[in-house]
């Protein structure tokens, strides 16, 4: 009886010591790409209705997708904004355990189809598992918050895997229902996977991956199946990739390296990957990764051709071997081929430690099935008091790094420390520094960081903000950090920077020297190569100078540049948000012909783009439109 309900009483513990892990970690706050993710769900009021509802899922912005299923399950936690991050936390620690659950299912499936005795299919299944849900690099992806989506895409894909080896079982009995309840599994779940983020597209590419590493032939299903449903959009995203491959100097002004550059660098890259997860350790870089070296050559740095040889090396042999190891050939091309969509050719940043959490999900395979095979030569306690130590490390590596992710600036602290090269990560530090009121220190490390780091765009904003903050800006650090941001590449977080600049001081506009200066900024900044490049900035900067222009009491040259930004925005809320700026500071005349522009927009505008149902926005406008002339009325009475 006890060797029967041995494996669930034993991934029963193993899942009850991973969330006693975790939970340590639960506390932590937002960070980074949490805030612009989670923060629309503020912008409609409370989300406690169908269209509002519809507005947050569908203004995805965080891919091609827009990611709305994963959206979506952010409601589960949190409807409105701000709100406390534990909620999100513990929900993306429910969906790793799951993930976990489901993964030892698809294992002990696979397997048993590539003949596998029971027993050992069951013992290798538990220990694999073990080791991927203990695994100390799965913690940035289980308590970042944002990264639900690659929690989701993996859930999905592990649901495709399962729910395919289940049905692919029936070959030889029913096949008509094995090929069915195949074909729907891998469409559904790839397109509720794609939907939680786009690299769930891959999972026909995966399956492909499990049935060509698989050493079973009996029951394999008919190539015009494959062709179909396997093959086809495999190829499909394959195609779609080839469109990314780009042989020029600039191909992303966003970005300091190009596609041959960002191929190098991502040997480099993967091979660290592996690396650190079969070599854990507690914690690493984190999310401060924009100092990584990009590689310029082969040879530049000269790790860039051993990497490139290593993975070479590794992909051929899966060829070589599969027939004789085939856990080796699937744990190999399966993480590969998971790697495919971000690590390759499109132009994203290049280094995050969440893109592994798919790719490693069979990496543990060839260890736990090596240490299986010691019972032959050793005792079977001391094969299991091995496989004991090594999840107690893993446990003890988990624990340490979700305790620090539980103190979010200590985190950041640490991360900002041992990344030295990351401009991200020095502004970390001087905005802990300025907010402990440590103003003259802050200063001077953001000074240190420029002189190592001359053409970070965002320390240069910075430090000229937070002279701001302290009132001790000139005229000549204005004039001092226009000329640079003229030639610096510009980033996401440097154009944030400016913003927050601009808005400090109309806000505050006591000293209207600043107000002035900050136009400086925003022309020059218009004079850089990458601004006709990034659409941040061409949407952005009209808007930053109506907001200078009105605080300088310009009413006129604001509504211009207001008219300018609608167009480039060509979004009913951002244009009703503006027509509020304009209408809040007393230019009703002003703010009603902006509110024309507007509703000309959303006349145009097609109803399934709409954020809210046309009930509420011409409720809105209409409500909007008398307020505005019942404040023109009241002007003019007076």
């Amino acid at each position: 009886m006890y060797k029967r309900y041995f494996p669930s009483i034993f991934l029963f513990l193993i899942l009850t010591i991973c969330f006693g892990i975790y939970s340590i970690g639960l506390k932590g706050d937002f960070l980074f790409d949490d805030y612009p993710n989670l923060q629309e769900l503020g912008t409609y009021g409370t989300v406690d209705n169908w269209d509002k509802f519809r507005a947050f899922t569908s203004n995805g912005f965080a891919g091609p997708t827009g990611r709305p299923i994963s959206l979506a399950s952010f409601i589960i936690d949190a409807n409105t904004w701000p709100t406390s991050p534990y909620p999100f936390k513990y929900t993306n620690l429910m969906i790793h355990l799951l993930n976990g659950v489901l993964l030892c299912w698809a294992t002990l499936l696979l397997l048993k189809n590539y003949n596998y005795n029971e027993k050992k299919a069951i013992w290798i299944s538990l220990v694999a598992t073990a080791i991927w849900l203990l695994h100390p690099y799965m913690v940035s992806t289980t308590l970042y918050i944002v990264q639900r989506m690659a929690q989701l895409a993996t859930l999905f894909t592990l649901t495709g895997i399962v729910g395919y080896l289940k049905a692919r079982a029936l070959l030889n009995r029913k096949p008509k229902q094995a090929y069915f309840y195949m074909a729907a599994v891998t469409i559904t779940c790839t397109l509720l996977a794609t939907y939680s983020k786009e690299n769930g597209a891959l999972l026909p590419l995966l399956i492909l991956v499990i049935e060509f590493c698989n050493p079973n032939k009996n029951y394999k299903p008919i190539w015009q199946w494959r062709a179909i449903f396997l093959w086809l959009p495999s190829l499909a995203i394959l195609t779609l990739m080839l469109k990314y491959v780009t042989f020029a100097d600039n191909p992303w002004p966003n970005r300091n390296f190009n596609m041959v550059e960002r191929l190098y660098s991502e040997a480099r890259i993967v091979t660290e990957y592996l690396f650190n997860l079969l070599i854990p350790q507690i914690e690493l870089k984190g999310l401060y990764q924009d100092g990584f070296e990009v590689s310029r050559s082969l040879t530049k740095p000269i790790t860039t051709l051993y990497s490139t040889f290593f993975l070479l090396i590794l992909f051929i042999s899966t060829f070589i071997l599969r027939k004789k190891f085939p856990l080796f050939a699937i744990s190999i091309l399966f993480f590969f081929a998971a790697h495919l969509m971000e690590s390759t050719v499109i132009g994203l940043e290049l280094y995050f430690e969440h893109r592994n959490y798919t790719a490693a999900l069979f990496l543990f395979l060839p260890l736990a099935s090596s240490l299986y095979s010691l019972k032959r030569y050793i005792n079977d306690h001391l094969v299991n008091f091995i496989v004991i130590i090594v999840l107690a490390i893993l446990s003890f590596f988990t624990y340490e790094r979700a305790k620090l992710w539980g103190n979010t600036e200590e985190l950041q602290l640490y991360w900002a420390k041992i990344s030295p090269n990351s401009p991200r990560a020095q502004n970390s530090i001087a905005e802990v520094l300025l907010n402990q009121g440590r103003y003259q220190e802050s200063n001077q490390f953001l000074e240190h960081a420029i002189q190592r780091m001359p053409d970070s765009a965002l320390l240069n904003v910075r430090l000229l903000l937070q002279k701001i903050y302290m009132n001790i800006a000139t005229e000549q650090d204005f004039v001092q950090t226009a000329h640079k941001i003229q030639t610096q590449p510009f980033d996401a977080q440097a154009v944030q920077a400016l913003r927050t600049l601009v808005e400090y001081v109309t806000l505050n506009n006591k000293n209207l020297n600043y107000v002035k200066s900050s136009l400086i900024l925003i022309n020059t900044l218009e004079k850089n190569a990458q601004y006709n490049h990034f659409p941040l900035f061409q949407r952005l900067m009209p808007y930053l100078k109506a907001k200078i222009y009105l605080a300088e009491k310009k009413p006129d040259q604001s509504l211009k540049q207001y008219q300018d930004a609608i167009i480039r925005y060509n979004d009913v809320e951002a244009g009703m948000m503006m027509v509020a700026e304009l209408g809040s500071v007393g230019y009703p005349i002003q703010a009603l012909t902006l509110l024309d522009q507007v509703e000309d927009i959303y006349q145009k505008q097609p109803k399934s783009d709409l954020k809210r149902s046309s009930k509420e926005y011409d409720s809105e406008i209409s409500r909007i439109r008398t307020i505005l002339i019942k404040q023109l009325q009241y002007g003019e009475k007076s």
